[in-house]
């Protein structure tokens, strides 16, 4: 399985996507934003970071890229996808999910270790989960407060879209939600890391199960 990792100027995160990916028994691509192909992947990652420094607001300006017109095509067509932190901001900028980001509610960058609870687990990227499980994972993000009006809040609860929820909630995300995925399901963005949490040697493996699930989910066992 080929799982491609979009690479934006000031993505800082794209080299632990791909650590993580090949540890999870796939092949990492590289997609550089300024390049319209996804060169034939089975999935996308959109990683972490200050794409294009996130001038304007996180994500906005990377929204235009070259790669993000095949990317949609690619969501929208039921591709697998997964925005991790600033590529959860992206795929919100992309209208490919739903609600935005907003400054953490303390006014500061949080920087740490948070435990976490996943909700649904009929995802790609959650299928090796069970509804419930709970593990911590690295937060590092200033606007990772999840926000969206009452009407969208209410509807992703209703269809079980929450995929990850804090139970420790450091930003002031509107239901202590930590991840969420699209009416298709395919689409996924999570504001804490689990490829950051991907490697025991690096202090811990719990999130390799995320990249692990997409490829249970291909039938490819990990």
């Amino acid at each position: 399985m080929r799982i491609g990792v979009t690479v934006f100027p000031g993505s800082n995160c794209d080299r632990d996507a791909l650590h993580a990916i090949e540890r999870a028994g796939a092949t990492p691509v590289e997609l550089w934003h300024a390049d319209a192909s996804l060169k034939g992947v089975d999935a996308v990652v959109v990683p972490g970071g200050f794409s294009y420094g996130d001038y304007l607001r996180p994500g906005a300006i990377a929204r235009f890229a070259k790669v993000m017109g095949s990317l949609e095509e690619f969501a929208n067509a039921g591709g697998p996808v997964l925005g991790v932190c600033n590529g959860f901001q992206v795929l919100t900028e992309a209208h490919l999910l739903p609600g935005a980001l907003l400054r953490n509610a303390h006014m500061r960058f949080v920087c740490s270790r948070a435990p976490v609870r996943f909700e649904s687990v009929e995802t790609p990227w959650t299928s090796l989960f069970e509804s419930g499980d709970q593990l911590t994972l690295p937060v590092a993000h200033n606007e990772g407060n999840y926000f969206a009006d009452e009407k969208t809040i209410a509807q992703i609860e209703d269809e079980g879209r929450v995929v990850l929820r804090y139970l420790e909630n450091p930003n002031g995300s509107l239901n202590d939600i930590a991840g969420i995925c699209n009416e298709g399901r395919n689409v996924v963005g999570l504001m804490p890391h689990p490829e950051r949490a991907s490697d025991p040697a690096l202090g811990s493996g719990e999130g390799l199960k995320v990249f692990e699930s997409v490829l249970s989910f291909a039938g490819i066992k990990a």
